[in-house]
């Protein structure tokens, strides 16, 4: 008898393009995705639509989009392996979204904690958008059936709400969703400012000391990192509790030289934190310079990024396309 392979799962990720990625981005998604990509059947996506929660510049954001894509690339991710699109080049996402949102209860998404922040963020505009984000984002996941997704830990609450709204569709029009299951990476899952180490790093941050971009120069990088927020202590020692400042530049140390914390907390022992900020600096620029001067190649390239993106663009569309066949058919909706 024949053996068949086993299908891989498949894996659903994006990414906001609201101007260069910071260090955390890469740590915590974009540096694993690449690493995921033999294993798994991989989509990734530029998530433009998610970015107009906020008000944005429109030449910025298009700018932005291509760039995203470019800096994807760079970082490893190989369109022959992996399907690399933009959200809204693929229709179904959004027409996903209306099914969904008709069968999402208005409580649960009261109850979405990303609203709350966001809303306190941007008190001028909180709009629609922002408060039925979580459906667009269950329908970036379910259009495709996606087994597993990559998320952190502000996204959990979101992921379970997709669950709830696939598995309540399967039980009013029968199965119909795969119910995914959330993938966390062992190493690099949440890296914090480097000034409110007790805040996740973010380019929203006001303080530009507290965030490392992709983009930054080598003098840039090590100018940051001795500004980082330690403690009085002066000893480099592993306690996110106790000492949350020196404990995110060991997970950064950590991440790009793989030394585990005992062999880092060997490594500095009776070094002050200024030789100890310096290493963790270098050890950044060494990981990013191949991939800043990858990126300038590629985004040079215009035609060749949206060469790429046309084609996962049209490889997305041939599976959401299916997908939502399927559900119009399941709640009525008339095709011709």
């Amino acid at each position: 008898m024949e053996e068949t392979t086993p299908r891989k799962k498949r894996i659903l990720s994006g990414i906001q393009p609201t101007g260069t990625f910071t260090l955390g981005n890469y740590i915590g998604a974009v540096r694993n995705w690449a690493k995921l990509q033999d294993e798994f059947e991989c989509l990734y996506m530029v998530a433009d639509l998610h970015a107009l929660t906020v008000r944005q510049n429109p030449a910025d954001l298009r700018r932005n989009t291509r760039d995203a894509a470019a800096m994807l690339l760079a970082a490893g991710i190989d369109p022959k392996q992996s399907l690399l699109f933009v959200q809204s080049h693929v229709p179904a996402h959004t027409q996903l979204n209306w099914i969904l949102c008709c069968n999402a209860q208005f409580g649960e998404l009261s109850r979405m904690t990303q609203f709350k922040d966001k809303s306190a963020k941007h008190p001028d505009n909180v709009n629609g958008g922002l408060f039925t984000y979580p459906c667009l984002m269950a329908a970036d996941i379910l259009i495709y059936n996606a087994d597993l997704v990559p998320v952190g830990q502000d996204q959990t609450q979101h992921l379970e709400l997709t669950r709830n709204i696939a598995q309540r569709f399967n039980s009013a029009y029968s199965d119909t969703f795969v119910l995914p299951e959330g993938y966390t990476t062992k190493e690099g899952a949440k890296i914090m400012s480097l000034q409110e180490p007790t805040k996740k790093m973010s380019k929203s941050d006001t303080n530009v000391n507290g965030f490392i971009l992709m983009s930054d120069d080598a003098d840039t990088i090590v100018r940051k990192f001795k500004r980082a927020v330690t403690d009085s202590e002066g000893i480099v020692r592993y306690d996110p509790a106790a000492k949350p400042g020196v404990s995110n530049l060991m997970s950064i140390y950590h991440v790009f030289t793989g030394k585990d914390m005992a062999a880092i907390e060997r490594e500095f022992d009776g070094c002050g934190y200024g030789d100890f900020k310096v290493a963790v600096a270098q050890s950044v620029i060494d990981a990013l310079a191949p991939i800043q001067q990858e990126f300038g190649r590629i985004a040079a390239d215009k035609a060749y990024v949206d060469s790429v993106l046309a084609a996962g663009a049209e490889g997305a569309s041939r599976i959401a396309g299916r997908t939502m066949q399927k559900v119009y058919r399941k709640v009525g909706l008339m095709q011709l």
